[in-house]
């Protein structure tokens, strides 16, 4: 672990009262000291969806100041095992997450005071060499998400393809197999309607499957419901500096299969991760060399967006404080730090964690033990680049990357103190003999891990703030109401915003400009120090993405969600620089995303005027009903993936052409099976009223869901779109293969981004909206969604994302 260093005359420390929270209140507080929170509408919207306390029916039982009461008051009830004024801390807990100085993770949120009870986001199962160990775990896997969290496996215990089963006289179907197994246990499982399942699947590269777990995710229609990442040992990052070969390991018996060479492997995850953002790579032998209890077993794998690793059947809840409410505004308008309520924060949130350990109810009696033993806790921080932005700061600067250490070192510091003080108060986690802290004789600390950095999907946008360590994803976007498309708001970043009308440059012209790009570089009405401040993670080179990410690892007892984001004409050097260099930095793991790497080009079908013209004459008059279908019809059926099952769509003719459509899904019954139903009762009725199916494919290719798959290298955004795509398939391939294909239904196809274009409000030929995004349409408002750390998250930050 990081030795800490106090870098400045401001880290003056203020000792809390043994067994007292620090609250300038006092222990006299009572219930009238609540203050009332201030959410905005974006939040309101996630609170609504994901958190607030619903009857059976559907009905929202709580106001936002009930569920914030709900969750202190369920916490600060663990402050009476040891003695201590429970009302008082109530009132502290609740100002500090109502001030959204500190928010705890999703199921927190969600889950104290409430009958589930369970409060943990990470959760890491075993996975042995045996179908009862598998299937145990993939059983225990639907019960973490039930319960809302999130797993994390290492498949490398399971033998390869091939290899001997002696029980049966077989061979083995290796670990991808056995993935696609939990992948689909996921999709069945939903966390209570509010969060989707998500799964960390880990694969040291020194296993014998390796390449074909590099690249499984090539094929975008498997393991939807995992991040990928290998497990790359100091051995072969040796030999890839080196060009040298490394040893392939049979996890059966340990016995030496073959040696590879490591820049081969190398290359291909680098391409990999290129072509698709994945797998990323995880330094296993760095994470085990900071594993504080080495005697209770190794570190194997971690949470789904990689930022916590765990010991098997162990769980850690996490929480972040808001930096960029951590600020004093001074009388010549410019931001300083408030080192002095970040300290209070801090200490504040660590009693909180602890508390939460305390009244958790987790899923398994494995991990209760595990959890009891460890007591890990992971504090981080968000609201960092809107930090950076108060206090003048350029992110992509070498002042930034001094900051950063200097703010982590902060909360770190005062993080252990806590821990240390609840030591004394309340004594240290039982593993504590035998941990590294026993060995170095450092005091005894209540919890084997203090510090962690999470992507903060919702909890920022409660928080009204960037996620986690990240830069910002755009400056300013118009957001459409999708039920009213002349309903506009047009929304900025909101401290651009202040500098904006502050330095007077702000109007709908430069609005206009930055909502298309996303971001204010070369835009000549604002000024050159506003554009160097205001940087977004496209305008940050990889190497200062990695520099931040190291400069925050190097002060965090757990490990860093960070995504390093890359043009989408970055070449696959500039990805293997970037793994090379956070290797080399002190990372712990590492996460790639190229720009439109997991989608197409936007593509744009273009009629010409004289085609339309044409279509308009060629049209037949639309008889006053439909024909008649007949007694006897010939067709095809043709099966496609959907996001919500298999969709199994059956074409008819008659002597005069298409007649009817047929839609059956995989799995029977259920809102899409009917939406289904109703969309191929209309197409029929569309075909024997005269419509052109031409026509009917062109109203029904595009629409999207949130839910985008792929099959044999397209993407399907939607039933709809399936249906689609299925029609326009039958018409060029089925009905008139020689004569459709020219007949000015697809005469010219356009891209329609650029390089510099962010993906937000772009407007084709046809004045229609074009949301290019990475992982399907935002379900709340139909923006672009974007992948950052690990996680999904609508790019205009309207309150839809996976992650807590």
């Amino acid at each position: 672990m990081a030795e800490l260093h106090l870098q400045s005359d401001l880290f003056s420390q203020t000792d809390s009262e043994k067994g007292q929270v620090v609250d300038g209140d006092g222990p006299s507080s009572d219930l009238s000291d609540l203050i009332e929170p201030e959410f905005t509408d974006n939040a309101h919207t996630v609170l609504r969806k994901r958190y607030l306390k619903r009857s059976a029916s559907g009905e929202i039982l709580e106001k936002p100041e009930d569920m914030l009461l709900r969750v202190a008051e369920a916490v600060a009830s663990a402050e009476e095992k040891f003695g201590n004024d429970v009302q008082q801390t109530t009132v502290t807990f609740y100002n500090m997450i109502a001030k959204k100085e500190f928010l705890p993770n999703s199921p927190t949120l969600m889950n104290a005071g409430r009958e589930l009870g369970q409060l943990s986001a990470c959760f890491v199962l075993p996975v042995e060499d045996s179908m009862e160990s598998i299937f145990t775990a993939v059983k225990n896997t639907a019960l973490i998400h039930k319960s809302g969290g999130g797993t994390g496996f290492s498949f490398s215990k399971i033998r390869p393809v091939n290899d001997t089963v002696m029980s049966t006289k077989g061979v083995s179907s290796g670990p991808i197999s056995f993935m696609n197994v939990f992948d689909q246990a996921t999709d069945t499982v939903k966390q209570g309607g509010v969060r989707r399942g998500a799964n960390m699947a880990v694969l040291r590269v020194d296993h014998p499957d390796i390449e074909e777990f590099i690249n499984v995710k090539r094929n975008m229609d498997k393991l939807n419901n995992f991040n990928l990442s290998v497990a790359a040992t100091d051995e072969f990052m040796d030999a890839v500096e080196r060009g040298s070969k490394y040893n392939i390991v049979n996890p059966r018996d340990g016995s030496l299969v073959s040696s590879r060479d490591a820049n081969t492997i190398f290359d291909n995850i680098v391409d990999s991760a290129w072509n698709s953002g994945e797998p990323g790579l995880i330094f296993i032998d760095r994470m085990n060399d900071a594993n504080p209890t080495p005697h209770i077993g190794d570190i194997e794998a971690t949470n789904p967006c990689g930022e916590q690793p765990l010991l098997p059947y162990e769980a850690c809840n996490l929480g972040s404080v808001n930096v960029s409410v951590m600020v004093d505004r001074i009388e010549t308008g410019k931001f300083l730090m408030s080192w002095t309520r970040l300290e209070k924060t801090v200490i504040n949130a660590v009693r909180f964690l602890d508390d939460v350990i305390e009244i958790n109810r987790y899923p398994l009696p494995e991990i209760a033990e595990m959890v009891a033993g460890n007591r890990k806790i992971g504090l981080g921080i968000m609201g960092f680049a809107d930090l950076l932005f108060k206090l003048g700061i350029p992110y992509d600067s070498e002042e930034a990357l001094l900051f950063a250490e200097e703010l982590m070192s902060f909360v770190a510091e005062k993080g252990r103190k806590a821990s240390i003080d609840l030591a004394k108060e309340r004594g240290p986690f039982p593993n504590f003999k035998g941990s590294v802290y026993d060995s170095k004789h450092m005091p005894p600390v209540r919890n084997a891990t203090v510090t962690t950095i999470a992507p903060t999907g919702s909890i920022s946008i409660l928080a009204g703030c960037s996620g986690g360590i990240e830069p910002v994803f755009a400056l300013a976007f118009t957001r459409r109401n999708l039920l009213d498309q002349d309903d506009e708001l047009h929304e900025v970043v909101p401290e651009f915003g202040r500098v904006a009308r502050e330095q007077n440059f702000f109007s709908e012209e430069v609005f206009a400009k930055i909502a298309e790009q996303g971001t204010c570089q070369g835009i000549r009405e604002i000024p050159k120090d506003v554009q160097r401040l205001f940087v977004t993670s496209h305008d940050i080179s990889p190497a200062y993405h990695v520099r931040m990410q190291a400069a925050f690892q190097k002060y965090t007892d757990n490990a860093v969600s960070k995504t390093v984001n890359l043009p989408e004409n970055a070449s696959r050097k500039s990805v293997a620089e970037v793994f090379k260099l956070s290797q080399r930095l002190g990372c712990k793991g590492i996460t790639v995303y190229r720009d439109k790497s997991r989608d197409k080009q936007v593509l744009n079908l273009i009629k010409s005027k004289e085609s339309e013209k044409a279509d308009e004459v060629a049209l037949p008059s639309v008889p006053i009903g439909p024909r008649d279908r007949g007694d006897v019809t010939s067709g095809i059926t043709r099966r496609i993936r959907t996001g919500c099952g298999k969709l199994y769509i059956t074409i008819n003719m008659d002597d005069d052409g298409p007649v009817e459509l047929f839609s059956q899904m995989g799995k029977a019954g259920g809102c899409a099976a009917s939406q289904s139903e109703a969309i191929s009762r209309l197409i029929s009725l569309a075909l024997r009223s005269g419509i052109r199916p031409e026509a009917i494919v062109k109203e029904l290719k595009g629409i999207s869901c949130h839910r985008i798959v792929w099959q044999g290298g397209s993407r399907i955004l939607s039933c709809a779109d399936a249906v689609g795509q299925t029609i326009e398939w039958y018409i060029d391939e089925k009905l008139n293969p020689l004569t459709m294909k020219n007949s000015g239904i697809i005469q010219s196809i356009e891209p329609v981004l650029d390089e510099e274009d962010a993906g937000l409000n772009i407007i084709d030929s046809n004045d229609e909206e074009v949301v290019e995004n990475l992982a399907g349409a935002c379900p709340t408002c139909g923006g672009p969604l974007k992948y950052e750390s690990g996680c999904v998250a609508c790019a205009l930050n309207c309150g839809y994302s996976e992650c807590g």
